[in-house]
């Protein structure tokens, strides 16, 4: 069993005991989302670009990121849970196509734009 697949089953197992599971509706589960990579967006907000580097490896910002950002993987395996997407292939099917679209020849240090 993979890692994701182990955090899936316990984020299931764990909404289950709760009886929380009809609380975690499609809509209500990508809000939940939203708002967490808000709460880690607010971590970094007013970060001086010449200090992140630095400041998110220090203490207490370093493990606040760590707690928001297992907020926002847990959510959307859950979210991939409920929806029925197997994320990992999901992901690597994306990954997969943005190196077509984004090929190194042409796109080496250059910031992506939507087309």
């Amino acid at each position: 069993m993979s890692d994701i697949e182990d955090l899936t089953l316990r984020m299931r197992r764990f909404t289950e005991a709760r009886d929380w599971g009809r609380f975690h509706d499609p809509k209500s589960l990508t809000l939940a989302l939203v708002g967490e990579v808000g709460e880690l967006a607010e971590l970094l907000q007013w970060l001086p670009h010449n200090v992140q580097a630095q400041a998110v490896r220090a203490e207490p910002l370093h493990s606040r990121l760590a707690e928001e950002m297992s907020d926002v993987l847990l959510y959307l395996l859950r979210l991939s849970d409920v929806v029925g997407v197997d994320l990992p292939t999901a992901a690597r099917q994306k990954l997969s196509s943005n190196e077509v679209r984004f090929p190194v020849e042409g796109h080496k240090s250059v910031a992506p734009r939507k087309n």
